[in-house]
Parts: C-alpha cells; sequence; structure tokens
C-alpha cells in the first residue's frame, strides 16, 4: 500500500524553530493527554499504570515502494521499562480488510487492549518510535470505546533516549483486566459521511497530508490531490525538530473557527489523521472525527470528487 510514503516523507518535512513547554499535566503533576519523559519516568511505578509502545517500522524496498512492518523487533531490542506491545498492524486492526489499519470491531479492539492490561481503573500512556501518529491512532482508537483516561509521550521513544533513560528487553506480564465499551460511534467517519460533507457548510475536512500532496504535486494514491473543499492542516507542521508537540499557543494559530463545528480529518489510511485529531482535542474542539478509510478508499473510487491546486494559487498557512 502506499501509505507508508507519507511517513517516510514526513521525517524529512518536520520541522520548526520553536521551542517546546513542559505538557500542562507536568506542571502539578497529575496526567494530561501528552506528559513528558520526566513525568513517566516518575510515574512509572505507578500501579495503575499502563504503558504501550505502539510503534511501526516503515521500510523502503529496492525497487522504492515503502513497507510497514509490526515494530514488535524494534521494541524486543529496547523499550520503555514495563511497557506493553500495541500491534497495530496485526491485533488492533482489521487484517481481512483491503484497507491497512482499518478498526477492528470495538468488541476485538477491547479485547485486545483488556489482554495487554488496559482496564476500567487503569491510565494508559502510548508512544512510538517517530513522529507519534501511530500512538495517536491508538489513543484515538481508545476514545471511541469510550475510554478517556489514556496520553501520549511527548516526543515518543526518541524523548525517553534523548534523556538517557532506561530501556529494557522484558516483556511484561500483565493481567487480563475489565475493559467496558461505550462506544461513540461519531468518531468514526465514513465515505458517506464524508461525502455529504463536502456541501455541508456546517462540517470541516481537513487534510493532514503534506502540502504538497494536497496540492497534487504528486499521488500516493490512485488520484492525486485532495478531497473537494478540504483545508489542509499538514501533520508536519505540529512537531518541533525534536518530534514533540508544538505548544498549545502555537498550534492555536492553526485551528481556529468554533471548536463545536463538526470537523473530519483524514489522509492516507487514518494514522496521521489521527494525530490532527488528536491535537484539535487537546485545543478544546469538541466535535472530531477520523476517517479511518481515508485515501485508501476515497482515490480508488473515480465517483469521489477530488481536486488539484493550482501552485499559482497557493499560499502557505
Amino acid at each position: 500500500m502506499p501509505f507508508p510514503n507519507l511517513l517516510a516523507l514526513l521525517f524529512f518535512l518536520c520541522f520548526s524553530s520553536f521551542s517546546n513547554a513542559e505538557p500542562p499535566g507536568d506542571k502539578n503533576d497529575e496526567m494530561s493527554v501528552l506528559v513528558s519523559a520526566d513525568w513517566l519516568n516518575r510515574h512509572l511505578d505507578d500501579p495503575d499504570l499502563v504503558v504501550l509502545d505502539c510503534s511501526i517500522i516503515v521500510t523502503q524496498e529496492e525497487d522504492g515502494t515503502m513497507q510497514n512492518l509490526t515494530g514488535r523487533s524494534s521494541y524486543d531490542s529496547g523499550h520503555i521499562p514495563s511497557a506493553g506491545f500495541a500491534d497495530l498492524l496485526e491485533d488492533l486492526s482489521d487484517t481481512d480488510s483491503p484497507y491497512l489499519f482499518k478498526p477492528p470491531t470495538p468488541e476485538q479492539f477491547a479485547a485486545a487492549m483488556s489482554a495487554l492490561g488496559v482496564g476500567d481503573e487503569t491510565r494508559v500512556v502510548l508512544y512510538d518510535n517517530s513522529n507519534s501518529a501511530w500512538a495517536a491512532r491508538v489513543w484515538w482508537m481508545l476514545r471511541w470505546i469510550g475510554f478517556d483516561n489514556a496520553a501520549l509521550l511527548d516526543g515518543g521513544l526518541n524523548a525517553w533516549k534523548a534523556q538517557n533513560l532506561p530501556l529494557s528487553t522484558d516483556a511484561p506480564t500483565r493481567p487480563v483486566r475489565e475493559l467496558s465499551i461505550a462506544i461513540r460511534p461519531e468518531l468514526i467517519a465514513d465515505r458517506d459521511e464524508v461525502l455529504a460533507a463536502i456541501n455541508d457548510d456546517s462540517t470541516r475536512i481537513i487534510d493532514a497530508l503534506p502540502g504538497a500532496h494536497y496540492r497534487g504535486d504528486f499521488a500516493m494514491y490512485a488520484r492525486p490531490g485532495h478531497i473537494v473543499s478540504a483545508e489542509n492542516r499538514s501533520i508536519a507542521l505540529l512537531q518541533d525538530e525534536n518530534g514533540r508537540y508544538r505548544t498549545e499557543k502555537e498550534l492555536a494559530t492553526m485551528f481556529t473557527g468554533d471548536r463545536n463545528t463538526r470537523a473530519i480529518t483524514y489522509c492516507g489510511g487514518g494514522i496521521a489523521a489521527s494525530s490532527v485529531a488528536f491535537t484539535m482535542h487537546r485545543l478544546g474542539f469538541s466535535n472530531i472525527s477520523v476517517y479511518a478509510a481515508s485515501l485508501q478508499e476515497w482515490a480508488e473510487n473515480p465517483e469521489n470528487p477530488m481536486e488539484t491546486v493550482d501552485p499559482m494559487d497557493w499560499q502557505d498557512d
């Protein structure tokens, strides 16, 4: 599938000269939706805290194509102590779907998380080995089934390593816990809702891909460009040069408008879109959905309208 090309590209596109303050939860030592490596290190032994590595390995084949591989080998070579491995490519996706990373049923997802020790009374910190988008996808699916006590590690595994904090090769054994389901179907959008939103002024469609892809300068999917009426808010601009999310003040300049307006985010396979949705949630937007199938599904059907942008008309946000 073409989606991994986005991740490879983003490693080069993510840039910023801004500094980043500590996540707000660090100020009073409570867990916020975004926590620092320092915070996690202080709370690593909390009995109710479950840490999960959500990494995916992206490789380039000899013909130039990119491939997604489970991050388990990376996890096995060294992870944050006590962390379990959340396999987004296998256990947390519908592997029978033609589309990568399609969410499984709520029951299947809850069962997989329960087996990792996540329960109604636990807190969860999620991280990955790249730009936090993989972790954000798991965070979003937890919200989808009604679990809100989860956070992302700001900067992911790289932030942990940058502070010379310890790594482990031991796989923890956690008891299976009871994880209730209170599904929020409005958090996952499908093709029909996106199609209806194109001519609906009460719903925003937000493209999380790089500006060059949004414009149609190149295509990673069946057709170039973006969904008609979509705004571009590239994941590449959400973080600084260290892979940490920009401050809320900085991000608020990118995401304006009524916080109650319905918004649907998309990308190639709903991964980068989850990071944008996480960011909007952090800024107080209250009615966000992720189009999970995204351009994998949309672009292959010529009946789904797409458009490109003339380079002469393009202005960076």
